[in-house]
């Protein structure tokens, strides 16, 4: 495989997954098991995982990208492990393979950093995926398998496009006392990476030197105008995308996906119908966007009949069109009494 492997090359990433996390859970099991206190249980636990886009129009409608890319995610890449290790983590700096999946979707550093700290540290039990979505509100689903030692969960899905975005869960403990969690719906928001300055969902690569820590987006933060995210009458950001986790009865190791799963191949052949029927089915939420607009122009220049008083002009223009009952534009031309110019 080679080191520019991107991760829309699902069928190459998932098998290399898959004999990857074999060779974790073959380091793991004959070493010495020292059991976390916190996690008591003394079974082995399968989760089902669905990620939900919930990124529309109506939730963020400002600079929403319709094409060159239009609004999707990447595929998922997630790890179980034991609480001394993190894959990201909110305020401290992101790993090179975090940098390189958060800016360009490409899994190769990232996969390989998993696969060290399982081989140097014991820390990680097993690494999956889930195959990307076309669209912002579509799902997709995986599977993976939890025990006391290695009870915690962490993913992150990329922001598609996006400067160094992503949404993500850090060390999500999977374990109460003896017994597994049955059923969990987390809400994600987004997080900056800290590795690009971009400011919308289509800004050109511009690198953050020296590189940022890893924080997360919120409607005033960064406090720029010309932020995506940028909602200045909001309270909080509406969640971007929610993933919900179910035990499953059978606790068998589990199996990674080959290939997309049937509802990714058939978003990918009727387009929209699936996104319209998904946002039907989950809750929405509406975003006000107010109307931007520019700073005057300079006064024009006075016109009238020598003698009389004339009328000048001066204009604007329109930034951001307002949306989901925002504010409205303002008037974009006004005009003033004046003595007309040049009067003979």
């Amino acid at each position: 495989m080679e080191s520019g492997m991107k991760l829309s090359s699902t069928s190459s990433v998932v098998h290399w997954l898959a004999s990857l996390t074999l060779t974790l859970l073959g380091s793991v099991h004959p070493m010495p098991v020292t059991i976390d206190p916190v996690c008591m249980a003394d079974t082995t636990a399968k989760y089902s995982l669905t990620f939900t886009g919930m990124w529309s129009q109506t939730s963020f409608p400002k600079q929403y990208p319709i094409y060159r890319p239009p609004a999707q995610w990447s595929p998922l890449i997630g790890v179980t492990h034991s609480s001394d290790y993190h894959i990201w983590q909110r305020n401290a700096f992101a790993s090179n393979g975090v940098r390189e999946f958060s800016e360009k979707g490409e899994a190769w550093t990232l996969m390989k950093e998993v696969e060290a700290a399982g081989e140097r540290i014991q820390s990680v039990y097993g690494l999956f995926s889930a195959p990307a979505v076309v669209g912002g509100t579509g799902q997709m689903t995986s599977e993976f398998e939890v025990f006391a030692r290695h009870s915690f969960l962490s993913f992150l899905v990329r922001i598609v496009p996006s400067p160094d975005w992503f949404l993500g869960v850090d060390s999500f403990n999977l374990c109460e006392g003896d017994q597994w969690k049955e059923s969990i719906t987390l809400e994600l928001y987004p997080y900056d990476a800290g590795t690009d300055s971009g400011f919308t969902f289509s800004s050109p690569n511009f690198e953050t030197i020296p590189q940022d820590k890893v924080t997360q987006i919120t409607s005033s933060s960064p406090s720029h105008p010309a932020n995506s995210f940028y909602y200045p009458r909001l309270k909080n950001l509406p969640p971007m995308g929610k993933v919900t986790l179910t035990k499953t009865k059978n606790n068998q190791i589990f199996s990674i996906p080959m290939e997309p799963t049937q509802f990714n191949q058939t978003a990918n052949e009727i387009g929209n119908e699936i996104e319209d029927s998904l946002i039907s089915k989950q809750e929405t939420y509406s975003t006000p966007l107010d109307c931007e607009v520019s700073v005057w122009s300079p006064w024009g220049l006075c016109k009238g009949k020598c003698g009389d008083s004339g009328v000048r002009h001066r204009t604007r223009y329109i930034h951001l069109q307002p949306a989901n009952n925002g504010v409205v534009c303002p008037p974009l031309e006004e005009e003033n009494k004046c003595i007309p110019d040049n009067c003979l």
